[in-house]
């Protein structure tokens, strides 16, 4: 039937034209973009996991970014800490050589102090000045801050790390709970009834050893233990062993021990020479395994302490202070305890009175700020970051060495300062000097140390990590968005063909309803 008021024909047409005109376009949008899906309705599901995977990716290109930042920025550090290596070294060659006063002259010697107060004072001058980008790298600013720490019980505190994420501040409590112990060897003063007490009785050689050395010392019948003790003392430079009377008094007995406490202490005493142990008894006791050593200044009951407390032994060990720091067991060596977690990581020097008391009330502190602090993923979380403390190499602050029962640091030293060449020669010894040096030494070269494995444990395996993580979601998002070059310009032609075949259809259609003129004659 013939119509002109409805051209189905055409309107088919119409439809298809326009049909083939969206997927041309399409095809044209895709091609010209690179991407199969730039709007919502192209691809909603896939639009979505797309534009995740686009905000993980963007996450962790700048994930990658802070890594490469914070490895320069210790590269920075590190190689502030290699020329104080190299000045902490030349201290130390000046100082060995400045201890051979028999080949040099007071002048070399003062030439070498020179040398030391000017290698001090750069020490400081680096550890003030030591930047990156505006951030001081080792004058104390990347150190925790703590509140709260009794030096009575807490001597120094070396914090690496803490997390302060969600909390103002971080509460510490270190409870000993084993004492840190010297190895110590006991003699009585009591002879069993031959007189007098309190001295040798026969002409004796006692060879001594302790962690720095051994040494033989002969006494001769009838030497009191006063003097036995003086002698030991004499010689505590060489064997790390000292002595002291019992209540102060040789008739009730002596004790060699270790100057040092922990593990690494030890006193061994061996009679070399004498009458055999039958005829004169020179035998020395240790306090059995788990028996708490006594307080020798408020009394020392021989009687009591030979039932089961003590044994006959010619060598001892110190015992390492055991403590729990928030409930964890940490590490002890001597005085030292030490924890190392992603949240909590610290060293910590006792004081000697806290440390042999597991009775003590705990010390509790607080660290309320400071550190360094690493975004190293790509998202905000704790465990994506990481903590880091760097403290001052200030000399007044590097080579903390308790003495005397108080610290002394590298600047002691200088000249004046108590621990200076001249100083050393007076006193005729250069250990706290070369104790105090190479506690520096080790410091500097640990925290190069510690941030190296950062650097090479951390910062490294994370890039390579956040790496394959990269090219694996990019991948993926191209999967998902990228245009397909090949199968999309197939459909271009494809489309360019029903475009123009439908154009060409729809202009018949139109012109198939002018044959109704021909009806009309």
């Amino acid at each position: 039937m013939a119509r002109i008021n409805s051209n189905i024909s055409s309107l088919i047409a119409q439809a298809n034209l326009r049909q083939a005109n969206g997927d041309l376009d399409m095809r044209l949008e895709r091609l010209a973009t690179g991407l199969r899906i730039n709007r919502g309705k192209d691809d909603p599901a896939g639009l979505i996991i797309s534009e995740r995977l686009s905000t993980d990716i963007a996450g962790i290109e700048q994930a990658m970014k802070n890594g490469e930042r914070a490895s320069m920025m210790i590269a920075t550090t590190e190689a502030s800490l290699s020329e104080i290596n190299e000045l902490l070294n030349s201290i130390k060659a000046l100082m060995v050589e400045a201890a051979n006063t028999g080949a040099n002259s007071r002048e070399e010697r003062e030439a070498n102090q020179l040398q030391i107060d000017s290698a001090i004072d750069s020490i400081t001058r680096i550890s003030n000045t030591a930047s990156f980008g505006g951030l001081k790298l080792l004058d104390g600013s990347l150190d925790y801050i703590t509140s709260g720490v009794d030096r009575t019980e807490i001597v120094q505190s070396r914090i690496t790390a803490a997390s302060l994420i969600g909390q103002a501040s971080v509460n510490v409590e270190v409870d000993v709970v084993a004492s840190a112990q010297r190895g110590q060897l006991f003699l009585s003063g009591d002879n069993a009834g031959v007189n007098p007490d309190g001295v040798i009785l026969s002409a004796t050689t006692l060879r001594i050893t302790g962690p720095d050395g051994v040494q033989e010392l002969t006494f001769t019948s009838g030497t009191s233990l006063s003097s036995v003790v003086s002698a030991v003392n004499a010689i505590t430079q060489r064997t790390g062993v000292q002595a002291s009377l019992i209540n102060g008094d040789p008739n009730s007995g002596m004790v060699l021990e270790s100057v040092g406490y922990g593990s690494d202490n030890f006193v061994s005493v061996e009679r070399v020479g004498g009458p055999p142990p039958s005829a004169d008894p020179v035998t020395f006791y240790r306090f059995t395994s788990g028996t708490a050593y006594p307080d020798t200044a408020a009394g020392f009951d021989w009687a009591g302490l030979y039932s089961g407390n003590l044994v006959t032994a010619n060598r001892d060990s110190g015992q390492d202070v055991q403590a729990l720091i928030n409930g964890t067991l940490a590490n002890g060596e001597g005085l030292q305890v030490s924890i190392n977690s992603p949240d909590l990581a610290m060293e910590l020097l006792l004081d000697e009175n806290f440390a042999t008391d597991p009775a003590a009330t705990p010390s509790e502190f607080e660290i309320t700020g400071g550190g360094s602090l690493f975004q190293l993923g790509p998202d905000i979380v704790a465990q994506q970051q990481q903590n880091v403390g760097i403290q001052s190499v200030a000399a007044s602050l590097l080579g903390g060495t308790l003495v005397n029962g108080s610290l002394q640091f590298l600047s002691s030293l200088k000249t004046g300062q108590g621990n200076s060449v001249e100083d050393s020669v007076r006193g005729k010894d250069f250990t706290t000097a070369s104790k105090i040096l190479d506690k520096a030494i080790d410091e500097v070269s640990v925290l190069r140390g510690r941030l190296g494995a950062f650097e090479r444990n951390v910062l490294e395996t994370n890039d390579r990590s956040l790496s394959a993580a990269y090219e694996n979601l990019s991948a993926s998002r191209s999967t998902i968005r990228d245009a397909d070059f090949a199968a999309e310009t197939s459909n271009l032609t494809r489309a360019q063909i029903l475009n123009a075949s439908s154009t060409q259809v729809l202009g018949l259609a139109n012109q198939q309803s002018q044959s109704v003129l021909q009806l009309l004659g």
